[in-house]
């Protein structure tokens, strides 16, 4: 009973020993699984689309490469399956190793170039004030909305042998300094796509013009949430420029790079555009892997089989890649 004499009303109590709570109104119940349900329905129509231009044509080249598909396939004839057939000849095949090799020193190289311009532009415009940044800035973005296939124009125009004005430029250099930078003096009629070193190096430099803005104007994002505080913190103790990195900035946008690592090795290993407008097919030595798969799946006669087994062990690769960068930085993170 109560203060005044009244019985109180009986509560309901979970017994001892794995009692339960009594189960909620139907209407509550109804809500919660609503809820629950919500996020899954919102995602719904993206997850459909990205199933219908993703996921279906990756089914469909994983079946093929278990298949010898040629011409005569593709006209209605039967298609065989020949099991591992296509990646056994891939892998067995000399060519392929030296394909890979390329494609993986190519992305090291492109990769680190991409994140170290982009970030000391990032940090450039970070510093600068407000109408230099903005002119900055919009110079940068060109370099990024270009498409890749008249950067890659440009740039093969800039190279030639004949015409070019980098060989104009470089030939005008004087002879000693010209020998001790380049290894030689005369750049008159010097073909660029001759050698697969020098085709390389044509073919990073439009890569890292293109992908640098990406980076920049990422680390510039980042930057911008960093306290003000800890910089001026940072001065106070006198930590430079590159203290202040290492100390501060880095540690704070590691999830940033992380990302921009991931997304940078992925675009590089799958580079096509440009290595097939400056190399071509005629230079094998060039080759990657992508434009391996492609030269496998349209040559005379066609073996989209063995193309299709490429792009599988490219996007496995890739699958390899990102899953171990991003269990390494998930590591490090708890660590912290």
């Amino acid at each position: 009973a109560d203060r005044r004499g009244r019985p109180r009303a009986p509560r309901a109590r979970a017994r001892r020993g794995g009692g339960r709570a009594p189960p909620p109104p139907p209407r509550v119940a109804g809500r919660r699984r609503r809820r629950q349900w919500a996020p899954y329905l919102l995602l719904a129509p993206a997850g459909a689309v990205l199933a219908a231009l993703l996921l279906w044509p990756l089914a469909q080249i994983v079946i093929m490469s278990f298949q010898q598909v040629g011409l005569r396939q593709l006209r209605g004839a039967p298609t065989p399956w020949v099991g591992l057939d296509n990646y056994r000849s891939i892998l067995a095949d000399p060519f392929f190793w030296q394909v890979l090799v390329n494609t993986v020193v190519f992305a090291l190289v492109t990769v680190t170039l991409t994140l170290v311009v982009g970030t000391l532009v990032g940090l450039l415009l970070n510093r600068l004030g407000r109408p230099m940044a903005t002119f900055v800035a919009s110079g940068v973005m060109l370099a990024w909305a270009m498409p890749s296939i008249t950067a890659s124009i440009v740039f093969k125009w800039l190279f030639n042998d004949t015409y070019g004005i980098v060989n104009w430029t470089l030939d005008r250099v004087p002879d000693p300094l010209a020998q001790v930078l380049f290894g030689r003096s005369d750049f008159a009629g010097f073909s660029w796509f001759n050698g697969t070193g020098t085709t390389f190096a044509v073919l990073v430099t439009v890569v890292v013009w293109q992908s640098f803005p990406f980076v920049a104007v990422t680390v510039l994002a980042g930057c911008k949430t960093v306290p003000a505080d800890l910089y001026e913190a940072g001065r106070i103790d006198g930590a430079g420029a590159w203290r202040s990195f290492w100390s501060i900035t880095f540690p704070l946008l590691r999830p940033v790079f992380a990302v921009l690592v991931i997304l940078s090795t992925i675009w590089d290993f799958k580079v096509f555009t440009q290595l097939y407008v400056i190399a071509g097919l005629a230079h094998r030595d060039a080759y990657m892997l992508s434009l391996y798969a492609y030269s496998e799946a349209f040559a005379t006669p066609p073996r989209f089989g063995s193309g299709s087994a490429l792009a599988v062990v490219l996007v496995v690769i890739l699958l390899v890649v990102t899953v171990g960068y991003v269990r390494l930085t998930l590591r490090q993170e708890r660590q912290l």
